[in-house]
């Protein structure tokens, strides 16, 4: 039977709070309330599911069947008009407008133009066939650190990992991957400043890659991408340049969180490490019950197309809405017994990819690269446990700064060879 993990997290968090007090001052009260929000989201669902933040004029939605309507409506809830308010962006060129725009940020019919064409590269063969290469840069990965008896989750494979494999998919240098890892931080941070920034030197990046395939084409999805039309009618280059950013940040953020949420996750329950060695089949399960309890994405952005209501809330057209999947995740109507962390948990409907037209479309690459790392860890490692002092004091966590994505910086880990 599954311990009470949010308990278990509470214990910890309070003990590093205590331990680290002197040290990292307030700054480690801030990073715990960050790791930990679930207990403020259970608080709004039961007393204001449908929140207005003043402070930021949108709506907050907390409750999971608010939210899985909200993501399957794409009609009243648009991805679209949230894009069009961002072209009033001052700062933003017409050119970097247009080039912000992605499959994230389109409506039907042009949406499903997009997705149609880059699904392609996603197929479950294509997927499938990704496992060789995988599986080598994980063993490559750990033989780097399995000497040590040490290691950062993070740093030394759920960051790397990914980086490497959409790369190689994309046809550009994986030695440049610390450089696509600042700009996929950067994206996602609240620093708009530096989100910007980062947008445009990625852009610049990816004119000069393109060029170089139109004169050159390669076996790569780039090319792929310039070849390809819909309607007869090739992409745009903003569209290129926007199917490139979104690949490479979303499948360097989304697989990097799932992995280290994994290993937090397992963390605080050793004997689930124990039970997926044991019986391999739990694996899978055990990544979905991490994308539930730790969902590597918080939230989602959609402007309201016509006047409607949420719950017994009011929302009138032109208003922003932020579905919140982590909350909706924990939501006791759906999951029995939320705040445990059970791999064996079925059914288990989580949102974390989101849902409907928008479902996100790397989902199966992200399950694979996660489960072909959890299962080689678990293969050649053993006694997987976050870093203690000599005094048995955990390290203590710094989180991703960013509203959408949940997670940390780095996770340092002992272990013992299998």
């Amino acid at each position: 039977m599954s311990t009470h993990s949010e308990k278990h997290l509470d214990e910890t968090l309070r003990e590093e709070v205590a331990e680290h007090r002197a040290v990292e001052g307030s700054r480690l009260s801030r990073d715990t309330d960050v790791l930990n929000p679930f207990p403020r989201y259970r608080k709004m669902r039961e007393e204001d599911p449908v929140h207005y933040n003043e402070e930021e004029k949108l709506w907050v939605i907390f409750r999971y069947d608010d939210v899985l309507r909200i993501v399957n409506d794409s009609s009243t809830f648009s991805s679209e008009r949230v894009f069009a308010r961002r072209r009033q962006d001052e700062q933003m060129t017409e050119e970097e407008r247009e080039a912000a725009r992605s499959l994230l940020s389109t409506d039907p019919p042009r949406h499903r133009q997009l997705r149609n064409l880059i699904s392609q590269a996603f197929t479950p063969r294509s997927i499938a066939q990704l496992t060789p290469r995988i599986t080598e840069i994980v063993n490559e990965r750990l033989d780097l650190v399995i000497d040590q008896g040490r290691m950062d989750i993070v740093g030394d494979l759920s960051y790397p990992l990914p980086v490497i494999v959409i790369a190689e998919m994309l046809g550009i240098p994986t030695s440049e991957r610390d450089q696509f890892k600042r700009w996929s931080d950067a994206i996602v941070s609240p620093r708009e400043e530096e989100a910007i920034q980062a947008s445009r030197e990625m852009r610049t990046y990816f004119k000069g890659i393109i060029e170089q395939r139109r004169k050159q084409p390669k076996d790569d999805l780039i090319s792929d991408l310039i070849a390809s039309q819909i309607d007869g009618q090739h992409l745009t280059e903003p569209e290129l340049l926007s199917f490139c950013i979104l690949l490479l940040v979303a499948g360097n953020e989304t697989t990097t969180n799932l992995i280290g949420n994994a290993f937090l996750c397992f963390d605080e329950q050793p004997e689930v490490m124990d039970q997926m060695r044991a019986d391999q089949s739990l694996i899978p399960s055990a990544i979905e019950e991490v994308l539930r309890y730790r969902s590597p994405v918080q939230l989602l952005v959609r402007a309201v197309a016509t006047d409607t209501q949420i719950g017994k809330q009011p929302v009138r057209a032109g208003e922003v809405v932020v579905p919140c999947l982590s909350s909706a995740n924990r939501d006791e109507t759906q999951f029995p017994n939320p705040d445990v962390f059970d791999i064996r948990r079925t059914p288990n409907r989580h949102v974390s990819f989101g849902h409907g037209i928008h479902f996100c479309i790397g989902a199966p690459l992200a399950r694979l690269e996660t489960k072909i790392a959890l299962t080689i860890m678990l293969e050649r490692l053993t006694d997987i446990r976050r870093e203690r002092d000599n005094r048995k004091r955990l390290s203590p966590l710094e989180p991703i700064q960013s509203t959408f994505v949940y997670g940390v910086k780095h996770l340092p880990v002992t272990f013992k060879r299998a």
